[in-house]
């Protein structure tokens, strides 16, 4: 199932673009076409408000408050067309909101800074969950395009509405940090599943490898380069913040912003460390399997060694020829039994000796 929806998204992103202008908007993922629905949030030092919002409805910017709008769903293109239009974003922007295939980046304008990123977290069956999260930082805004309710951005919310730690004495600048930082902090919580993953595999593998433990490395290898793609271009982006020269951010938001682009270095470190253990973890399976088999076929060679011995002399004994001295002698049969036994007997001493067996 997972690979047919994979072959659709390609398939839609690609149909849906075919004869059209740069900045047509139109939304290109795989969930069902719903009206979009904003959340909103004002706040300064002293004063907190929270409302939802209908799209004709957008706030205008009052200089004594931060606004935080949360626009969730971005196939309903009525409201995001509404919302560009609102606060004067360029189309090719809004194409890439509702492209849920769009790389991550980072483009600066005149008037906003907009960034594209992909959360990543773990559903209630540990499955890791992609969706795509757009944000844009205004003079005093911060707008959040997201697909569904579920997101990584509760810390955040909860430091505003609670006043914990200092979003509240801060401008927008640092509220876009604070949901950047919350993105590439739950790639911690994804990494470390991984990593577990990987740990139990090792141990699978080591002691008890079976085909379905190959099965097992070859979807975790394809998981590792899937968050490769989507987690490597955000320190790029991170650095690019730092670089700008945009009014929009301030210098001692880049303070933090150097943490986090600290943080981007030690993961994308880690998804390199856990390709390269997937890896060597598929050799490992390899290796042991191989090993299985040379034990398997050791066993047998020994087997067949012992009884060539035996099927020679049985072989000697089949001919049928009349003047074979043994066949006259009552003692023949047993003793040749005899001899099976002790030839028997003496190679099983002998591989034993060896440790061969």
């Amino acid at each position: 199932m997972a690979k047919k929806k994979r072959i659709t998204q390609r398939y839609s992103r690609s149909k849906s673009k075919l004869g059209k202008a740069p900045g047509h908007i139109s939304y290109v993922g795989l969930r069902d076409k719903e009206p979009s629905h904003l959340q909103l949030i004002t706040y300064n030092e002293h004063n907190f408000k929270q409302s939802e919002i209908a799209h004709k409805q957008l706030p205008v910017k009052n200089e004594l408050e931060t606004t935080l709008l949360n626009i969730v769903g971005i196939s309903d293109e009525e409201a995001i067309n509404n919302i560009g239009s609102h606060y004067k974003l360029n189309n090719l922007l809004l194409e890439d909101v509702m492209d849920t295939l769009q790389r991550p980046k980072i483009d600066e304008y005149d008037e906003h800074l907009f960034g594209v990123f992909k959360m990543l977290y773990l559903d209630g069956e540990k499955q890791i969950k992609i969706e795509h999260v757009s944000l844009i930082l205004l003079d005093k805004q911060v707008l959040i395009f997201q697909e569904t309710d579920e997101d990584v951005f509760g810390g955040v919310r909860e430091r505003i509405i609670n006043k914990y730690g200092r979003i509240r004495s801060r401008g927008a600048d640092y509220l876009f940090f604070a949901l950047l930082d919350a993105i590439v902090d739950n790639y911690y919580v994804v990494l470390d599943d991984i990593r577990e993953n990987l740990e139990s595999l090792e141990e699978e593998v080591y002691e008890n490898p079976t085909k379905e433990s190959a099965k097992k490395i070859q979807t975790l290898k394809k998981e590792i380069l899937r968050i490769r793609k989507w987690v490597f271009p955000v320190k790029e982006i991170v650095n690019r913040m730092l670089a700008t020269e945009s009014s929009l951010i301030d210098k001692d938001t880049k303070i933090f912003l150097r943490d986090t682009s600290d943080h981007c270095t030690e993961i994308n470190e880690d998804i390199v460390l856990y390709r390269e253990m997937v890896t060597s973890l598929m050799e490992m399976y390899m290796t042991n399997m191989s090993n299985k088999m040379n034990e398997v076929m050791k066993v047998l060679t020994v087997i067949a060694s012992i009884f060539i011995p035996l099927t020679f002399i049985a072989g000697i004994y089949g001919m049928n020829f009349t003047n074979m001295p043994e066949l006259n002698s009552p003692y023949g049969y047993p003793l040749v039994w005899l001899s099976f036994i002790i030839i028997g007997l003496g190679l099983l001493i002998f591989f034993k000796k060896k440790d061969w067996l």
